[in-house]
């Protein structure tokens, strides 16, 4: 069998292996593919008139790598036929009886179709090179989705290696051992406290893996996720590790909308047992578990807060460090919240720029007014209140007759268009004899 010979192939798959952290039948595999390729660049110079081919052409030909040798063959599969119309596909049954006495029409038989070392020429050399990158790079992306898609949504160590436009390009790997992959981390999802100096670590969330083959890192890692707190907390926490103490909402704002104001997060905790104190139990003796997550996030300011079931509670704590007088649940259905406070503590519920009330209002699901409680007017506000009540009850009421006059038109519908019973089918020996139909006509 010919061969076209390719010096150094053995050494070259060898490298490529080490230096992409691929298997070397990942790497062999794509090697065919490009050799196919640049086999059917071979041909289409050969086929001046009409060098396009079918899109499954070349399906019945394949690339045989010979390691050993350092060369490849191109080999391609036949069928026997009485009269041949198509050579790459077919081959007469006379030309196979001179080598194989048993063959038949419609039989298969493998050949060696390589071509001349020579022939191979230049241009489907240079196809096989760009086919074979392309390959390479797709089998990488491929490994790295396999290897991180069941680690979506936990923490990784990243290091930084260099800085694209406004990315950071981090370093992660998936196990000890495992080695490096590249992950981006944009913009919006940098702490602005963070120095994101070259080698310098960080513990990251990995938000998603990327399918496809686009350029640049397939993994897009982020600092200002709120799952990064929960596990700083979990890493902290004994009791969260150990189920006593669950954490039940996250409201993060990593990166204000203003830079005079700073990043912060609140965490509503909880917990079944009586003895335990939910809060105090993140806080730590001399607030020493949170100062290790605060520190970790490079100073971002953090309440905790208790949970509770009942809404003007949950409310009023999280609307923490500012004392709350009362809580009125103006529309409960529409989770509209009034929040009393007095006047020395509005710009404290508040917050600078609005931050703390809208990270309580995140947190808790209702939409919250903070009012002075000394210019609150109750009557007019019980009158829109009793108002709110109203429209909602109408509403519904509305709802309900329109559902009851939908149902009332299906029964109506089905009863119109029911099926007609089908009439019972007389059995064999249910049927009138032929004497007795004879008698009845007499």
């Amino acid at each position: 069998m010919s061969m076209v010979a390719l010096p150094g192939l053995k050494d070259m798959i060898d490298g490529i292996s080490r230096d992409r952290n691929l298997p070397k039948l990942s790497v062999q595999a794509a090697l065919r593919e490009a050799l196919m390729k640049g086999y059917e660049r071979f041909r289409r110079t050969q086929r001046i008139d009409n060098p396009n081919f079918e899109e499954d052409y070349f399906d019945n030909f394949e690339v045989e790598l010979d390691i050993e040798e350092e060369g490849f063959r191109v080999l391609a599969t036949k069928t026997i036929v009485e009269e041949v119309n198509n050579p790459d596909h077919q081959i007469a049954l006379k030309e196979v009886l001179e080598v194989a006495a048993e063959a038949q029409t419609g039989d298969t038989v493998v050949l060696d179709v390589t071509p001349e070392q020579g022939d191979f020429g230049r241009m489907a050399a240079i196809q096989t090179k760009q086919v074979l990158a392309q390959k390479l790079r797709d089998q990488q992306r491929k490994l790295v989705q396999e290897e991180f898609q069941e680690l979506e949504g936990t923490i990784l160590q990243a290091r930084v290696l260099r800085f694209e436009r406004q990315s950071v390009i981090m370093a992660v790997t998936s196990g000890f051992g495992q080695p490096e992959v590249e992950a981006e981390l944009l913009k919006r999802d940098q702490l602005p406290n963070d120095n994101y100096r070259a080698n310098a670590t960080f513990r990251v969330y990995l938000k998603k893996v990327s399918e496809g083959s686009h350029r640049g890192p397939q993994l897009l890692v982020s600092r200002a996720d709120a799952g990064l707190v929960v596990y700083l907390f979990e890493n902290e926490v004994p009791e969260i590790q150990d189920d006593i103490v669950r954490i039940v909402a996250v409201a993060r704002e990593a990166n204000p909308p203003s830079r005079y104001v700073g990043p912060r997060t609140k965490i509503a905790v909880d917990t079944l047992e009586r003895d335990v104190d939910p809060v105090g139990a993140c806080i730590g003796a001399r607030g020493s578990r949170i100062q290790a997550v605060v520190n970790e996030l490079r100073g971002e300011k953090i309440d905790v807060i208790r949970w509770s079931p009942d809404p003007s509670t949950y409310i009023s704590n999280g609307l923490s460090p500012a004392r709350v007088d009362e809580v009125r649940l103006v529309d409960p259905d529409g989770r509209q919240a009034h929040v009393l406070v007095a006047e020395d503590q509005l710009s404290l519920a508040i917050g600078k720029e609005g931050q703390n009330v809208r990270l309580a209002a995140r947190l808790t699901g209702w939409k919250i007014d903070i009012k002075d409680i000394a210019k609150y007017d109750y009557e007019a506000e019980n009158q829109k209140i009793a108002a709110i009540a109203e429209a909602r009850r109408i509403a519904q009421e509305r709802a309900d007759a329109e559902a009851a006059q939908y149902e009332d038109y299906e029964d109506e519908y089905e009863e119109e268009y029911e099926e007609e019973p089908e009439e019972p089918r007389l059995d064999e020996a249910d049927e009138p004899q032929e004497e007795e139909l004879e008698a009845e006509e007499v």
